[in-house]
């Protein structure tokens, strides 16, 4: 796959015409996937690329609506991985800031969508382009000018909701991870390097891998989880903390730690980048009146993680 960033105003032509799906596609969702796979059969049946267009940063953080470091379901490395996966041609990523902000509806399909030679645009019903989201898929023919066709996808739902980042967003915030993949079509999944921690877990029977997350991630509600992590190519049963450790410190550090502890591990994973998949939320966090407590609390909660995970 070839990708190509664009800023405002670019001067890129494409030559060869494409079948395109757009939108911000945050998670590559299920409503994603029908968008983008259904750009790909078009182009297939034209026998022309299938391209992708996304924007970074998210238009709400350049619009003021959220904080100016969005937490992502899927960092841009990942979201460009995951469009390849399914096969696409070209990706081109839009540089989003208040200047493509203010372009009218008509300035954005001239520059690219047709300028790139797109013959046939796919994307959600709820899409909309140009300044204050004036364009929408009911105004595209217009805009269109007869160069190019669309396609709308309609609502993906589950149980009568429709299928959306925000949903999303909503189960991990909530620590509801166990909804997660029916919506986003896989469980959700963290990357982040091993670290040198406290090192509390080996004095007390249950070793853990502290992992800083290196990306923009959404982190799930703090409490216990079920979970496996990546490392090496293969994937290992384990429990997670997210918080706090509230027995430990009277005053909460600046932000949670993510720790798993490995069943039946040992190897050191000092400076290793790992993956953490999310299962199910065994408890909240909870703080303990002695170490003791703890630990019979950490024993209950590997063996709930294990029958989770079987």
């Amino acid at each position: 796959m070839k990708t190509i960033y664009l800023s405002h105003p670019h001067f890129i032509e494409a030559n060869k015409p494409s079948v395109m799906a757009l939108g911000y596609f945050d998670g590559i969702h299920r409503g994603h996937q029908k968008v983008i796979s259904t750009a790909k059969k078009i182009a297939d049946e034209k026998g022309i690329a299938a391209s992708v267009m996304t924007f970074y940063p998210h238009p709400s953080v350049v619009l003021g609506k959220s904080s100016p470091q969005i937490e992502a379901i899927t960092p841009l490395d990942e979201k460009i991985t995951l469009i390849d996966e399914m096969g696409i041609d070209v990706l081109y990523i839009v540089k989003f800031d208040t200047t493509i902000a203010g372009l009218t509806p008509q300035q954005f399909i001239d520059d690219y969508i047709i300028n790139l030679s797109v013959v046939h645009v796919v994307a959600g019903f709820d899409f909309t382009y140009g300044s204050k989201g004036r364009g929408t898929m009911d105004s595209m023919p217009f805009h269109a000018r007869n160069k190019f066709e669309q396609t709308v996808v309609e609502k993906v739902s589950k149980d009568d909701e429709k299928v959306s980042s925000t949903l999303i967003r909503s189960y991990i915030r909530e620590g509801a991870v166990e909804n997660v993949k029916e919506v986003l079509g896989r469980r959700y999944v963290v990357t982040g390097t091993v670290i040198k921690g406290d090192q509390r877990g080996r004095t007390i029977g249950f070793p853990t891998a502290n992992i800083e997350m290196d990306k923009e991630y959404l982190v799930p509600a703090t409490g216990v989880y079920a979970v496996r992590l990546k490392t090496g190519g293969e994937w290992r049963k384990g429990v997670c903390n997210i918080g706090y450790k509230p027995t430990f410190y009277d005053e909460a550090p600046d932000k949670p730690s993510l720790e798993v502890h490995v069943f039946d591990f040992e190897e050191n994973l000092y400076g290793k980048e790992v993956e953490v998949e999310f299962h199910k939320k065994i408890r909240g966090e909870v703080k303990f009146s002695s170490v003791d407590d703890l630990i019979e609390q950490i024993g209950k909660d590997a063996d709930s993680a294990r029958k989770i995970l079987e």
